[in-house]
Formats: structure tokens, C-alpha cells, sequence
């Protein structure tokens, strides 16, 4: 609607003065500190535009005479300018609603139409003031028109309620811009005020937003001071202080917090956090390329960076640091590193890996599922130096060779019997002219496979002689190696994780998985299957971390201690627990055809030293 403008006495009194001082202190109603501090400062940045507004004088009617003769043609002029909504301009305009009405009203003070018309324009009046409060957030300059309105309003109706409460209405904005500019100028002085102090940003946008609730301005605010502080957190973070991060990040977490803005930064830093820890870690296992002793030390040197900046238990430092004890306590060898050993009359030994030394818990927890008194009590095993072990079972071709060499006559050889599985009974049974060259079902074994059939006796006589071939130790692997090599850091149910195994993880019972003959095991892995039904080719599976396969699966394996009921009295570093005369030792890891519950990494099962069958193999560790 057109319009003009002009001002009224009204802000000679309380709200006048309140504008003029806007000027100066933003506003009416603060402590005289206040006013003469933001007298004397200007704001570096002002967030949103500036809401303060140049002194509003006094509205005055322009003079308009009225007469008998004049009154009924300035009616219609009145009542014309209320229905366009021309309710007020300049001391120069007489066609206004307001002046006119007011003239009439001097005029006819008892004529009770003009009294009610000027009710009407003033209603219209105040909807005006009511728009212009309501867009000071889109445009500041309204605030200006809403005081011009209230100068009107004070000299149409004085006193009245309607005009009171939208000069309360008003006094709150005026309120809430001058809190507005005391916080951009705390804000602009880096007091943001995020421990709740009474002179900070934060507190100063609160109270413009108590003032008037929708307040862009004073949303604006906080959100600039929340940015504040997530800067000083990045800042922080730059300077690898991650715990002084998190504390800007948690007071920055209180001043909006129904935004997303703060977890988005904590995801932020995370990363950058990660990305740091990640890159000294690399920068220490580069400085272990060649393991001497500057190398040593500036790789120590990164993990002391890195256990400042690290979260705790972060596995990049638990990494790096095993790196370091890899290289300090291995020489030559380092951790992961597959290698053979050359023999005496030629060729090479089993290919093995470097398992890395350090700890871990051995044994099933007390409320693990399908444990048994006999896997507990759990225990920390530490080993101080690591060992090498057999990357796979021994083969067939590996045993062939020694029996070769050596005339060793195995066990199920001498005898003339092993235990086979039977397809047609779905059942393990007793077979003879069954030995080490055969497979699980009792045909000729191919070079590949796993050796099957042999008691620990052989097994222990295939490590001797491989020991006079190399000039090594070699040696069937203690429990507690055998179940540290098989969890590889994993302190879960299963080697790799709970549930299921993933995808190619180990020849083990699948609940997809056929035999020849159709059958299918009642109790297996649910979802699973590895494409085999009996004993799988040596390393046809993944390995686990450390590069060892088929610890898990493929052939249940002996190692060197005898049976006991129970871990009590067991040693705690590692060392086989062997008893001079023993006839039962133990046997680890799952099968082709064991259970679920066989499968565990903390699963152990003693059985005679002589028995030999389609699920048991072995492998061998070689001390270094």
C-alpha cells in the first residue's frame, strides 16, 4: 500500500529516548556500563544487518480546520484514505485517515460514527505496527517503521491497552537488538562465553531471544558463536590437542543443541584424529623398513606421538607399538614374513610366517556358549619372543618326502587300520590298508592335501628330522601358540568374530554344503558353505591376519601337550605343559566335519596318542 510517514511526540517520552540512545548502546533498559561500553566500541563484524535506527521525533496532525460546511466532504476524504490504507504521513499531509479522523473528532468531539472510525483506523494502525515487528528479521528497517507507528498510536489513543501492549511489544525488540549488538561485540572480542559468564556472546543472544523468541538475529548470533568454538576445537585439533578438542566441541554442544552442526564438526575431527593417528603410525612402520638402531628410535619417537594424540586403546598404537617389539626382538625376521629354510640333501622345508609376539587371553570365558570347564580357567598368555609357524597343515607330498628319506613307518601303517569316513552310513568307521597316503574315505591322497592318519608319534618324528635337515628347531606347536596363532588378535567365540563364518573364511561344516551322496550335516554353520566335503587342498581358503591358513578348519591338529582337564596349574608363558609318560595329548582347531561348537578358537579336545583318523593333521612351529 502507498503511504507516508511521519513521526509523533510519542518517542519524546520513554521509547524516543529508548531510540536515541539505540544509537549509541543498542537499546533502553541496561546498566549505564553497558551503554557507555558500547558508546565507545564499534563492532568489528556485525552478524546480520544492523538493527539500531536513527532517532524517531514526535508525531504531529497536520492542521486541518474544520467547519460545518467542510465536515461532510472531509469525512468521505477520511474514510476513503482508511479503506487504502493512507492512515498517516508528514506534518504536510492532510489526507491521511488518522489526522483527518483527528480534526473531526476536535471538531464533533461527541459524534459517536467518528469516534468509532478512528477506533477502526487505529485497529488498522496497530496491524501495521504488528506487521512491522514481524518483519524486522527480513528487513531491520522495519523496526524504525514500528516506532514511527507507535509515535502515531501514542497521540491517537493514549493510555489505551491495545497501544500499551504493542509498545511492550516494541520495548522487547528494542531490548533484543541492543542485546544482539552487546553480544556481536563480546563475540568480536573472542568472549563467547561458553562457561555461562554474564558478559559473553552466548548469554547476551539468549537474552535477545527471551526478549523476542523468533529473533534471526540473535539465532544468527549463536550460531556464529557456536562456530567460534568449533574453530578453536579444529584449531586445537591442528595442533594435535584432540583432548582439548573435545572440550571446545562439548561446549559448543550446548548452544544449539538441537542442530547438527557440532556432531558434523565431531565427525570432522574424528577423522582428521584417525587420518593423524593413521599417518604415524605408517611413518613408524616405514622407519622399521631396515630395523637398526636409528631406525629403532625414530620409530619410538612416532609412537610417542602417538600416544598423545591417540584415543585410548586406539589399535593403530597397539600396531605400531607391536611393530617396534617385532623389530627390536626378531632381528632379521619381522612380523608377517613367510620364508623356508634350505635342507641338507636339498631343497627347501615347509614354507612358514612370522607370528608376531605380544598377549592374549587363552581359554573360553565363563559365560561363552558351548564351553567347558576344560578351556577355563582363562588365563593371559605373553610370549616374549615370537615364533615362525607351518603356513598350512603338512602335506601329503611334505610327509611323503620324509617317509622317503627316513623309512619311517607311520602308525595307521603298521597296524594296517585308520578311521575313515563311510558316505553310505554318513558315520566314521574303522578301515583297513588305510594310512597316510590316504584320504579322508580311504583312496590314494593327492600331493596337495592335508596329511591324514597319523598319530602324534609321527607327526613328532616328521619335526625331528626336519630339524637335522635344517639345523633348526622345529616342533609341533604348544596349545597355547597354537590358540594364539588361531585367534591373530580376535578375543571372540569364533577366530572371526560371532555368528557364521564370512565368505571363503574355512573349510568347516556349512549348512550348504552336499556331500557326494546328498547328505547334509544337522548342525552347522547356518547360511554357510565352502564348496568341500571332506579335507580341502592346503591353503584353498583365506588366511587369517598373520597369514596362517586353515587353523580353523580343513584338519582338526595335534600339538605337544598332554591332555589336561582343566588350564589350573598350566603355564602362563606359553611353554607346552608335557607330562613325562602322558598317553593322551591334545588336539586343536576345527575341522571339515566337526560342529560349531568344535570350531571355537578356545575348543580343545584330548585323544589318545596313538589314534589317527580322516580329521586330524598337523603343522609345526620352528622356534627363531
Amino acid at each position: 500500500m502507498n503511504r507516508k510517514r511521519q513521526t509523533s511526540p510519542r518517542l519524546a517520552s520513554g521509547i524516543g529516548l529508548c531510540l536515541v540512545l539505540l544509537v549509541l548502546a543498542g537499546g533502553c533498559g541496561r546498566k549505564q556500563a553497558e551503554k557507555e561500553k558500547v558508546a565507545s566500541r564499534t563492532p568489528l563484524v556485525t552478524i546480520g544487518e544492523d538493527q539500531s535506527v536513527s532517532s524517531v521525533p514526535a508525531w504531529r496532525a497536520p492542521a486541518i480546520e474544520v467547519t460545518d460546511e467542510s465536515a461532510t466532504a472531509l469525512r468521505k476524504r477520511a474514510g476513503a484514505a482508511l479503506k487504502a490504507g493512507h492512515l498517516y504521513g508528514d506534518a504536510n499531509d492532510a489526507d491521511a485517515a488518522i489526522p483527518l479522523y483527528l480534526a473531526l473528532q476536535k471538531h464533533a468531539p461527541q459524534d459517536a460514527n467518528i469516534r468509532k472510525a478512528l477506533r477502526e483506523a487505529l485497529r488498522a494502525l496497530l496491524g501495521e505496527g504488528a506487521d512491522a515487528l514481524a518483519a524486522i528479521d527480513d528487513d531491520p528497517q522495519e523496526l524504525r517503521h514500528a516506532h514511527e507507528i507507535a509515535a502515531v498510536a501514542r497521540v491517537v489513543a493514549p493510555g489505551d491497552a491495545r497501544v500499551e501492549a504493542f509498545l511492550d511489544k516494541l520495548d522487547s525488540a528494542d531490548e533484543a537488538a541492543h542485546a544482539n549488538q552487546l553480544g556481536e561485540i563480546a563475540l568480536n572480542a573472542g568472549r563467547i562465553g561458553e562457561k555461562n559468564e554474564a558478559d559473553g556472546a552466548i548469554a547476551y543472544f539468549r537474552e535477545a531471544l527471551e526478549q523476542r523468541p523468533a529473533d534471526s538475529r540473535a539465532q544468527q548470533g549463536l550460531a556464529a558463536a557456536e562456530s567460534a568454538l568449533i574453530r578453536r576445537a579444529e584449531m586445537a585439533a591442528g595442533k594435535d590437542d584432540f583432548e582439548g578438542a573435545a572440550r571446545w566441541l562439548d561446549s559448543a554442544s550446548i548452544v544449539r543443541p538441537k542442530f547438527g552442526t557440532v556432531p558434523d564438526a565431531r565427525g570432522r575431527i574424528a577423522m582428521l584424529r584417525a587420518t593423524r593417528v593413521n599417518g604415524l603410525r605408517d611413518a613408524g612402520i616405514a622407519e622399521l623398513a631396515t630395523p637398526t638402531a636409528p631406525g629403532l628410535r625414530r620409530a619410538r619417537e612416532k609412537l610417542g606421538q602417538l600416544l598423545r594424540i591417540a584415543a585410548p586403546a586406539d589399535p593403530a598404537v597397539m600396531e605400531l607399538r607391536t611393530r617396534i617389539e617385532m623389530a627390536a626382538h626378531y632381528g632379521l625376521f619381522r612380523s608377517g614374513q613367510a620364508f623356508t629354510d634350505a635342507m641338507v640333501n636339498g631343497g627347501r622345508g615347509p614354507q612358514l610366517v612370522v607370528v608376531p609376539h605380544g598377549a592374549f587371553r587363552m581359554g573360553a570365558a565363563e559365560a561363552e556358549l558351548d564351553s567347558t570347564d576344560a578351556e577355563r580357567p582363562a588365563r593371559n598368555i605373553r610370549f616374549e619372543r615370537g615364533f615362525a609357524m607351518s603356513r598350512t597343515e603338512v602335506t601329503v607330498a611334505e610327509f611323503r618326502r620324509f617317509v622317503r628319506a627316513t623309512g619311517h613307518r607311520a602308525r595307521a601303517s603298521r597296524r594296517g587300520y585308520s578311521t575313515i569316513y563311510d558316505e553310505r552310513s554318513g558315520n566314521f568307521v574303522r578301515a583297513g590298508n588305510v594310512d597316510w597316503q590316504s584320504d579322508y574315505v580311504g583312496r590314494p591322497a593327492a600331493d596337495d592335501m592335508p596329511v591324514l592318519h597319523v598319530s602324534v608319534g609321527d607327526a613328532t618324528r616328521y619335526a625331528e628330522w626336519l630339524s637335522e635337515q635344517t639345523g633348526q628347531r622345529y616342533r609341533l606347536p604348544s596349545e597355547a601358540e597354537f590358540e594364539y596363532a588361531l585367534r591373530a588378535g580376535n578375543q571372540s567365540r569364533y577366530p572371526w568374530g560371532e555368528g557364521s563364518p564370512p565368505a571363503r573364511a574355512g573349510n568347516v561344516t556349512g549348512a550348504n554344503d552336499v556331500s557326494p551322496g546328498g547328505r547334509r550335516w544337522t548342525n552347522a554353520f547356518a547360511g554357510y558353505g565352502d564348496g568341500a566335503w571332506g579335507p580341502a587342498p592346503v591353503g584353498s581358503y583365506q588366511p587369517n591376519r598373520w597369514g596362517v591358513h586353515d587353523l580353523a578348519g580343513n584338519v582338526s591338529e595335534w600339538v605337544e601337550d598332554c591332555w589336561h582337564s582343566s588350564y589350573r596349574r598350566a603355564p602362563r608363558d606359553g611353554r607346552s605343559w608335557v607330562n613325562p609318560g602322558c598317553r593322551n595329548q591334545v588336539i586343536r582347531g576345527g575341522s571339515w566335519a566337526n560342529s560349531p561348537a568344535h570350531t571355537r578358537s578356545a575348543w580343545r579336545q584330548g585323544t589318545d596318542i596313538n589314534n589317527t583318523n580322516a580329521r586330524v593333521g598337523f603343522r609345526l612351529v620352528r622356534e627363531i
